[in-house]
């Protein structure tokens, strides 16, 4: 069986990776990353993956991912973790009040690493805002987002979904990141 290593602190990343990997065992590895100011996803997770390589020393994965809301010119962008530690979600849903357009997607870029040969995974989730806080916590949320997020082809959010609704999502969206890193890597 194959192993890689992932280098997080969101047990939501990682519950979410495990689900998709068959044949690869996935080492957590719970290290805080410095994150590279940017827009750039891709950007982001290469140079967290290279921290990640340099810490383990073996071949790793880095996940970044971005929130993009149309009506706010593409904010809160990669930025996602420093406008829910600031404003949160009140703060985000405040700032939509007399927006019309709901239009958001979640963007996720995966990087693999071992040191000498680097690969990237990207993937985007669009749907729409919902104009109040909806759902409950579940184990598969990686971001407070989840709680306003619907995505398309639904009316509600994803802390909203039952395992049918979460069944049906995944036949209807695009691979994740992870999944497709995962259909790579266990080839």
């Amino acid at each position: 069986m194959k192993e890689i290593v992932f280098v997080t602190t969101n047990k939501g990343k990682i519950a979410s990776a495990q689900e998709y990997l068959n044949t690869t065992k996935l080492i957590p590895y719970n290290a805080e990353l410095i994150e590279p100011r940017s827009d750039d996803i891709r950007k982001i997770a290469k140079e967290k993956v290279i921290q990640a390589y340099n810490i383990v020393n073996e071949p790793c994965i880095a996940l970044d991912a971005g929130f993009f809301i149309k009506a706010l010119n593409g904010f809160p962008r990669a930025y996602v973790n420093h406008a829910l530690e600031t404003i949160g979600v009140e703060g985000i849903l405040k700032l939509m009040e007399d927006k019309t357009e709901q239009e958001c997607e979640f963007r996720s870029c995966l990087a693999f690493y071992d040191g000498s040969h680097m690969e990237f995974f990207e993937s985007k989730s669009s749907g729409t805002l919902s104009k109040s806080i909806r759902g409950q916590d579940s184990h598969k949320k990686w971001s407070d987002l989840w709680y306003v997020f619907i995505p398309k082809n639904f009316d509600k959010t994803l802390a909203e979904f039952s395992e049918e609704d979460f069944a049906k999502y995944q036949t209807l969206k695009e691979d994740s990141a992870i999944n497709k890193f995962a259909q790579w890597y266990e080839k």
